[in-house]
C-alpha cells in the first residue's frame, strides 16, 4: 500500500516514484508524487484517466508528451496540466535523468494501480511489453478502470477483456499488490 514518503521502483522501465501525499492525507482529494525517469525511456502506452485532472511540473532535465496526438517539450519549471479523459502519453527523450512533481485529482486509486504495476515488474510478471498474463490482465483493468484506461485496444474490446476478471479471480489474481 502507497504511504506518504514510500518509494517504487519499476525495473522495466528504470522509473521511480516516491508518494509526497497520498488519497489517505488528502481525504481523496489528491495523489501527489515525486517521478524520476531514466535518459531515453520509452514511451509508456496511450492512456487516459477517465475523472481525473492530472498534472506534471518538471524539476529537472524534460519529459516529451502526446496530449490529444499534440506532441510537446516541457522543460525543467515548466507544467503541464491534462483534463480528464485526454488521451497522452510521455516519455524521456533527455541524456539525463527527468525528475518531475505529478498530482492526480481526484486521487481514486491510482496510487494502488502504481504500487502494484511496479510490484509485478519487480517480480517478473511482466513480458517484454509491460503486460502481465490476459486473466492477470482482466483483474487489473476492472480493478482500475476508474483511474486508468488505455486507448487501444478499442473500449468494447477492453470491456469483453474485463469480463474474464471473475475467472482471473477465481485462480488467485488479485488487482492489488498482486
Amino acid at each position: 500500500m502507497a504511504k506518504s514518503g514510500s518509494e517504487t521502483l519499476n525495473p522495466r522501465t528504470g522509473q521511480r516514484t516516491v508518494f509526497l501525499q497520498t488519497a489517505a492525507d488528502t481525504g481523496g482529494k489528491l495523489l501527489r508524487m515525486e517521478t524520476f525517469h531514466p535518459a531515453q525511456s520509452p514511451p509508456e502506452p496511450e492512456h487516459v484517466h477517465p475523472y481525473q485532472e492530472s498534472r506534471c511540473e518538471i524539476v529537472t532535465g524534460s519529459l516529451h508528451f502526446s496530449i490529444a496526438s499534440k506532441e510537446q517539450l516541457v522543460r525543467a519549471g515548466e507544467t503541464v496540466v491534462i483534463p480528464p479523459n485526454v488521451p497522452h502519453y510521455f516519455w524521456s527523450g533527455s541524456d539525463e535523468e527527468s525528475h518531475a512533481v505529478q498530482e492526480f485529482r481526484p486521487a481514486l486509486n491510482i496510487e494502488d494501480f502504481f504500487d502494484t504495476y511496479f510490484a509485478l515488474a519487480r517480480a517478473g510478471k511482466l513480458n517484454q511489453k509491460g503486460l502481465p498474463n490476459p486473466l492477470l490482465m482482466a483483474v487489473l483493468m476492472r480493478e482500475y478502470d476508474n483511474a486508468i484506461r488505455v486507448t487501444q485496444p478499442p473500449r468494447f474490446v477492453q470491456l469483453v477483456i474485463m469480463g474474464f476478471a471473475p475467472i482471473g479471480r477465481l485462480l488467485g489474481y488479485r488487482g492489488k499488490h498482486t
